[in-house]
Parts: C-alpha cells; structure tokens; sequence
C-alpha cells in the first residue's frame, strides 16, 4: 500500500490530521511535509517519513508524493490567484507523482455561483481542476472553524456585545479539530471515492445562539447586534486588519484573516449560503462533533490561533 501524505503539518490543522492518523494507520504508512525542516523533528523521532516543501515547489512537491496512494491538500490561507497557483502545483504534482486520491479541504456550498464568499471562489475552481484531471478526490466541505467565532466573541466582551454582518443566517459551526480529525479518518478510509463531503457542527444555528451559548458558558450576557457590511468593514478597518490577503497581518490579532474574506463570508451566512448541516462527519468517523457549548466550556482549547503557513 501506497504512503498516506498530509502537507502543511507545521500548521494547526495538518498537525492535529497527523496527530488522528498516527492513531488509525502504522507510523510507515504516513509521510508528512512542512516548509522547514523544524516542524518535522517529532515526526521523524517517531519513524514517519517526512519532506522538506510547500506549494511554491513544484519538484519537491513531486519528490514528496512520489510513492503516495492518497494526499491531503490543506487550502492555503491567503486568497485569490496565488491560493490557486499554489493549489494547481500540488495537483499538478499528484499527477506526476502517480497519486491515486487527493483529498481536499474545500467549503460549505464552494459551486454555488450565488454564494457570495469571496472565499469559496478558490475552492470551486480547485475542486473543478481536480474533477477535470484522471485523479480519484474527496472534497471536505468545511463549515466555518468555532474557533474563530470563540475567539471573536471573547474579544466582544469587553464591548457589550458581539456584533457581526451574519444577520439570522445559519451556520453549523464546527472544530478545527473535527474538520482535521474528518481528513485524517477520510486518508485512512480506502473504501471513499469520488465524494464531495459536508463537513459539519453539531447543530445549525444563527449568531444569536452562538452568542447565548457563549453567555452560558462564561456568565456573560451580552447580546448579539447586527452590523450592515460596511459597518463590519469598518469594524475590522479600525482592528487593522488587511482587506485583502496581500496586506500586513499584525502578530496575535483576533482576527488573522483577510476582512473582505470574512465579510462576504458573513453576507454569505446571511443570505442562507452557508446553511448546510449533514451527517458527513459522523459517517465518516463514528463520532459526533464537539459541540459549540462544549468548545465554549474549554474555550482555552479552542481559539483560533495564529497564521501558519509559510507558502506565500
């Protein structure tokens, strides 16, 4: 059997899908990259194969997957067409390499051309690569990280309320852990083709519920308001933060992502764009997600963290 690859293990998500592999699969059947040699010590302490490369290179990225059966394509963070080159190497690689399956994580409702995300543009136009080629693939759908929103609305505490464009729309708010632990499951599953899977929380629910489940957990009672979409421009024009991928992401912000990416993401969720809910995980792993009241009861757990990945 052919080698089960996770790029990017220096980054949140593709450390915690190694970590699950290493418990369904013998250590020899797993190899795993980064883009320095650092991030790899502890994999190759523990007899897993490892390579030193990113997305920005293509020959290492053959290097790497030669010899693999299946590889996890984690969607690099920044947005437009340099996510899509750097996807376009790694598929491209696939290919040369003689990959049999790319698994790829993608987003809630990424072909609907009325989706407004900004965001799931890259996404659809990756997974239509994929489809176009002779690969095998599964599409990991991902609702938007908990993390993110906990992280959000502890930092709103201070305000008096957590204020967003989300409006009533839903959104099964989901772990990173539970999408990381999803791929892990789906690499080690050799019965899965072809799929585009849903991956998502435990329960669909609008931001006001998210924010009760936050007042329940910490004895806060802040509500939830509602911003227009240039209200919450300005809310993230006054944090610092970039509108766009290309700008400078201050060191420990609350908020480590492109405002014009979570704006839309935000008009997305309310339009109804992002309110998917499946059974997906739990098919896939025989569990069910952590829920939001569980994130929130350990919230330290499950904070949204800091920008990794390096293939800029």
């Amino acid at each position: 059997m052919g080698k089960l690859v996770i790029c990017g293990v220096d980054g949140n998500f593709g450390g915690y899908a190694a970590s699950v592999l290493r418990e369904l699969v013998p250590a020899d059947r797993i190899r795993v990259t980064a883009p320095t040699p650092d991030a790899l010590a502890e994999y190759q302490a523990a007899g897993i194969e490892t390579a030193v490369t990113n997305f920005n290179d293509p020959d290492g990225l053959v290097a790497a997957f030669t010899g693999a059966d299946k590889v996890l394509v984690i969607s690099m963070p920044f947005v437009g067409p340099k996510r899509r080159a750097a996807h376009k190497n790694a598929v491209d690689a696939c290919m040369a390499a003689g990959v049999r399956q790319v698994v790829y994580t993608s987003l809630v409702n990424a072909t609907d051309p009325e989706n407004p995300s900004i965001e799931k543009i890259d996404h659809a136009w990756t997974e239509a690569y994929i489809q176009a080629t002779d690969l095998d693939y599964v599409f990991l759908r991902n609702s938007q990280y908990a993390e993110a929103m906990i992280t959000a609305y502890l930092g709103s505490v201070p305000m008096g309320a957590m204020a967003n464009n989300a409006g009533e729309g839903l959104m099964a708010f989901i772990s990173r852990k539970d999408c990381a632990r999803a791929a892990a499951h789906v690499l080690a599953n050799p019965y899965l083709h072809h799929l585009a899977l849903n991956i998502n929380g435990a329960e669909a629910m609008t931001m006001a519920q998210f924010c009760g489940y936050g007042n329940a957990a910490t004895g806060n009672d802040i509500p939830f308001r509602e911003l227009t979409d240039e209200q919450q421009y300005e809310v993230f024009d006054a944090m610092g933060v970039p509108r766009t991928t290309d700008g400078e992401f201050k060191d420990g912000s609350e908020a480590p992502f492109s405002s014009e990416g979570m704006v839309t993401f935000g008009e997305a969720i309310r339009m109804g764009k992002m309110a998917v809910h499946s059974l997906d995980y739990t098919v896939v792993t025989g569990r069910r997600p952590i829920t939001v009241a569980e994130m929130f009861a350990d919230a330290d757990s499950f904070q949204v963290g800091a920008r990794h990945s390096v293939d800029a």
